[in-house]
């Protein structure tokens, strides 16, 4: 554009913003034009010169100095009615002519024709920006460039404490917070809570927090899953629900290679492998990895139980709880074995039954290696190893890993059977056998022999059976060698060795190692005859 052009543009923009120029600094202005004739109009545009306004805000071409213009007086060209939103960037044409771009339903403004359609795309729901690789959408560049990331593993954004690497500036900043201890929030220090829920009171310092709890009460669930229908109140449940569909699985432990639907469920199971256990109790110094078990936990000390059963009044720490007994008054088993049939009113005795099908034991001993299909038998198992024995019988002085082993162990004395079968009145000393005695009624035999076809009523039993096949005898006597199928016929053995006689007869004191022997001989004092 021409020089004068140039000089009276340039004023004109200057005196709007509230400030006039003397006739020195318009000689320099107009030197500074001349030195730019020459040049191409968009050549001129780009010129080195700083310009500087009232607030000594600096800009290094004519782009930026009429962008800035604008913002100072809250210039925004280009609108969109629907939510007022409003845009300030402006690019800049050859010429400096401004061209409005304004969206049809305009009021609010906008001042870039790209800005308006990317945020047409928030109410219309189309996503301009997709993944070349998943195909995945989405409503702005910024967020296409981080999902990319995930496919190349870059990493550009490094901790300058410890290293560690992250896809997003943002993350990596609220990541060295932990370093310096440094707490930002977002909670004004008015304490304000403007948005008031009209049902119940509650009060809420966003508005997208409010939104989201009055759908509690009317119950909406604007986001339905394409497979199922099931609907969700918001988005993101709605996504994660979808994963059980598809099998996706996206957040992988690299050090057991385990996968989660949910980041949180990852960060929670990372905590095995450190060990880290954040929650802390104050009362009695115990941690927990998990804060749902810290609030269980608090309750022992508190007493407090606030889900109360409406059939019997019992009262629970746990809703969870509550709700498992609760199918005890209903008779409801929703978890349903497909192999056996089998149901089971908890979902984690259904899955420990699974394993015996599927002859799955994910917890092994550190020490020999041995597998169980649970946690706790295997840490029950690793106490053998240490030989710390600190549960002792008062009556015979037998020692136990676990204060459970040793109170079954004392109901041998004391004749105690607490599982008693209601069909035939039958008592037992441990749960297990008394689960066992039942199928004899039932009839049931899940566990089929691979040899010859034989069906039993326990995994156990049949495994013991096969051993007749294949002759193995995996229970070895380390003092004379003699091997055993059974581990009860080894620890009969053991007896001899040790001299350990733990029946003994209430009427004349003799004492067995074996307890046939011992029911033999109480024959003897009440006249009953053994054939």
């Amino acid at each position: 554009f021409l020089y004068n052009d140039t000089v009276t543009f340039y004023i004109s923009v200057v005196n709007n913003l509230g400030r006039t120029w003397n006739n020195q600094q318009i000689e320099e202005l107009k030197n500074c034009s001349r030195n730019l004739s020459g040049l191409k109009p968009c050549e001129n545009v780009g010129f080195d010169e700083k310009l500087s306004n009232e607030r000594g805000k600096t800009c290094r071409d004519f782009q930026s100095f009429q962008k800035h213009a604008r913002t100072k007086h809250g210039e925004k060209l280009y609108q969109y009615e629907y939510c007022e939103k409003t845009y300030y960037e402006h690019r800049e044409r050859t010429h400096p002519g401004l061209e409005t771009f304004v969206y049809k339903k305009s009021v609010k403004g906008s001042s870039t024709p790209s800005g308006i359609k990317v945020h047409e795309s928030i109410h219309n729901g189309k996503k301009l920006y997709v993944c070349k690789q998943c195909g995945k959408e989405f409503a702005n560049k910024s967020e296409l460039h981080r999902h990319k990331q995930n496919h190349t593993g870059k990493k550009s954004c490094a901790c300058n404490q410890c290293g560690k690497a992250f896809t997003t500036l943002s993350n990596c900043k609220i990541h060295e917070r932990s370093h310096t201890g440094e707490k930002i929030h977002v909670i004004n220090h008015t304490s304000e809570k403007p948005y008031v829920c009209e049902k119940c009171g509650k009060a809420f310092t966003r508005q997208k927090c409010y939104k989201l709890h009055k759908r509690s009460h009317t119950g909406e669930k604007p986001y339905a899953c394409n497979q199922c229908g099931k609907a969700f109140t918001t988005l993101r449940y709605c996504k994660i629900h979808e994963r059980s569909h598809t099998g996706e699985k996206p957040y992988v432990c690299e050090k057991c290679g385990k996968a989660f639907t949910r980041q949180v469920y990852y960060r929670i199971h990372e905590r095995i492998h450190t060990g880290e256990k954040p929650y802390i109790c104050k009362q009695c110094g115990k941690g927990f990895a998990h804060n749902s078990a810290f609030h269980r936990h608090k309750r022992t000390h508190t007493g407090e139980k606030a889900y109360t059963c409406k059939q019997c009044g019992k009262a629970f720490t746990t809703r969870s709880y509550c709700k498992i007994h609760a199918r005890s008054h209903t008779g409801e088993k929703p978890y349903v074995c497909e192999k056996c049939g089998k149901a089971f009113t908890r979902q984690m005795c259904y899955k420990l039954h699974e394993r015996r099908h599927t002859g799955e034991k994910p917890y092994a001993c550190k020490q020999c290696g041995k597998a169980f299909t649970t946690l706790s038998y295997c840490k029950i198992h690793e106490k053998s190893h240490t030989d710390k024995k600190i549960y002792v019988c008062e009556k015979c002085g037998k020692a136990f890993t676990t204060l459970c082993y040793c109170k079954i162990h004392e109901r041998s004395h004391i004749r105690e059977k607490p599982y008693i079968c209601k069909q035939c009145g039958k008592g037992f000393p441990v749960m297990s056998a008394f689960h066992r005695h039942k199928q004899t009624h039932t009839g049931e035999k899940a566990y089929i022999c691979k040899q010859c076809g034989k069906a039993f009523t326990t995994l156990s039993y049949c495994k013991i059976h096969e051993r007749s096949h294949t002759g193995e005898k995996p229970y070895v006597c380390e003092k004379c060698g003699k091997a055993f199928t059974r581990q009860m016929y080894y620890k009969i053995h053991e007896r001899i060795h040790t001299g350990e006689k733990p029946y003994a007869c209430k009427q004349c004191g003799k004492t067995f190692s074996h307890q046939s022997n011992f029911k033999k001989h109480e024959r003897i004092h009440t006249t009953e005859k053994y054939i």
